[in-house]
């Protein structure tokens, strides 16, 4: 389990100073498995601290972090590139409105490339339809690496 850093926190936390949550109620809440939050929490995407009776507990504010991770995976963003965007924001308070801005922003672009590349894709597998080959040694959607296919058929003696 990742400690928390701010040790203020923490301890604010275990006074009651700070609202405070179960593993089990931010599970139900944020609407995500005790497990998927164990295995954010491996990854370092939230943090929690243990209670005097040894349970996890997890600031209110996590809630913000799970909904921001789970919006990113549901824009098919890879969990690396969610770390790298929460590594940004401060352990001790929940992603903000300006936030969410910002690392929204810098996704846009990388958004935007995956669009292309799908409909270049899309419009490939249009023109193939019509062939019915989908031979591997000539087609470019089935094998595009193929640098040598304009070339000829058949094996390559690599210098």
């Amino acid at each position: 389990m990742v400690e928390i850093k701010s040790k203020d926190l923490e301890n604010a936390a275990r006074r009651g100073a700070i609202a405070s949550l179960s593993v089990g109620e931010v599970a139900e809440r944020a609407g995500v498995a005790v497990s998927a939050l164990h295995f954010y929490e491996r990854e370092g995407l939230i943090r929690s601290w243990r209670s005097a009776g040894n349970q996890r507990r997890y600031p209110r504010g996590v809630l913000r972090r799970v909904a921001l991770i789970k919006t990113a995976q549901r824009l098919g963003l890879p969990l690396a590139r969610i770390a790298e965007a929460l590594a940004e924001l401060p352990v001790d308070r929940p992603p903000t409105a300006a936030d969410w801005k910002r690392l929204s922003a810098s996704w846009r672009e990388e958004l935007n490339a995956r669009i292309a590349t799908m409909e270049a894709l899309r419009d490939q597998l249009d023109t193939c339809i019509g062939c019915g080959c989908l031979s591997l040694g000539a087609c470019p959607l089935r094998n595009p690496d193929d640098e040598l296919r304009s070339t000829g058929g058949g094996p390559r003696l690599l210098p």
